[in-house]
């Protein structure tokens, strides 16, 4: 079966300096299956049209197929109406989005504040400096697992928002977030969840979760890049103000007032990315064909044979051991930069990520500049972690 799936990979077979690639960069982006890049090319080749307002053919077939993906993201997150998904371009957008029109509803310039996790991406904690919130981080142990009694103290009058992530990108901590929502809630206070990289590791159930808004990245559940989702429950969308203007989003213009239209319609000014949205849907209907239960489970398999591996080699330092994880290993070379490491990982033809991740609090937390990052998916192999294994003992006595 695992074969089977790899075939439906044409970027696999590519070689990077000569070498067969080993692809470990999937918390960054996915490869794309043939049925998604196959379904672009149909778009483009024989179904381009606008969306909504046409009343052609083309219009409507198109219209169709976009709205369908909606109602295909409605079920894969359990969403209660299929108007309660807003497609925009990634995970950024969509907690921009909300930040913005979040903060013209309910933000009150009273000094507003907003959790955050200590482990967040800085797309869920830049956008709400820019709405003027201040952040109150909730701190987590050197294993990555949050401290929820922490938390706990931390809201206040001035909280208006929690903010976190389902999974962290650098340290891959799986964070309990119904505990997290059932906690802000008996304060009063919303959710918002950073799912981007949950959605293609784990089954999602926004209303087991209990968020009141959940977002994420098409090109991070194996789809094209420039799409993404966000999902808000519909008491807290039908009240916050529309986050740009232009077409589609208007129920009537005079140069005197404009009425706005109906959900989700209200957050989606402008042509959408068509096609990228028919992608998002076969890369759904991909990851349902292998199953969510198989995909976590060849992934779990993934990450405690690399973990093995790894860590018999000399002088390995891991970050993040929470017990809950997905498949990502953030590590260190002895004292070695992480861009050396990753270079000469490259030139064997081995694909990771180095840097900080868009983490900078999590570096600053350990009093380390970066880490590489080995992050797999359902197409990767037990014998590509062993590829990369010999790598570093090779490269190992190159970095003394």
């Amino acid at each position: 079966m695992l074969q089977d799936i790899r075939n439906q990979f044409p970027i696999l077979g590519v070689e990077v300096h000569g070498r067969q690639l080993v692809y470990f960069d999937n918390a960054a982006t996915t490869q794309k299956p043939l049925a998604v890049i196959e379904a672009l090319d149909a778009y483009y080749r024989s179904g381009n049209a606008n969306i909504h307002r046409g009343a052609h053919h083309l219009a409507a077939v198109a219209t169709e197929a976009y709205e369908g993906v909606r109602r295909q993201v409605q079920a894969l997150i359990g969403a209660r109406h299929a108007h309660e998904i807003v497609f925009t371009r990634g995970t950024t957008e969509s907690i921009n989005l909300v930040a913005s029109s979040f903060a013209r509803r309910y933000f009150k310039g009273d000094g507003d504040e907003v959790i955050v996790s200590g482990m967040e991406h800085h797309s869920n904690i830049v956008p709400w400096q820019l709405a003027g919130a201040t952040l109150r981080p909730v701190p987590f142990s050197d294993d990555g697992v949050l401290d929820l009694e922490a938390m706990e103290r931390l809201f206040n009058g001035h909280t208006r928002l929690v903010a976190v992530c389902h999974a962290s990108n650098t340290l891959g901590t799986v964070n309990p977030v119904a505990d997290i929502v059932a906690l802000a809630h008996a304060h009063g206070v919303p959710v918002l969840v950073d799912g981007a990289q949950a959605v293609s590791h784990m089954k999602v159930d926004v209303q087991a979760l209990g968020c009141d808004f959940y977002c994420f990245s098409g090109h991070k559940m194996y789809g094209p890049m420039g799409v993404g989702v966000m999902y808000g429950r519909e008491e807290l969308l039908s009240e916050m103000p529309p986050y740009q203007g232009g077409g589609e989003m208007i129920s009537e213009v005079s140069f005197e007032r404009t009425t706005y239209n109906e959900l989700p319609f209200k957050f989606e000014a402008g042509t959408p990315s068509v096609g990228d949205v028919i992608g998002l849907g076969k890369a759904i209907e991909f990851m349902q064909s292998v199953g969510m239960d198989a995909l976590a489970a060849q992934e779990a398999d993934l990450l405690a044979y690399a973990a093995e591996r790894l860590a018999a080699l000399p002088g390995i330092r891991f970050f993040g051991r929470a017990p809950q994880k997905t498949a990502v290993l953030s590590f260190l070379v002895g004292d070695s930069h992480p861009y050396d490491v990753g270079t000469l990982l490259d030139q064997m033809g081995i694909a990771v990520r180095t840097g900080h991740h868009c983490t900078q609090p999590v570096m600053d937390r350990y009093g380390i500049p970066g880490t590489v990052r080995a992050s797999f998916a359902v197409y990767n192999t037990r014998a590509e972690v062993d590829t990369m294994v010999s790598a570093l003992e090779r490269i190992m006595p190159m970095l003394q």
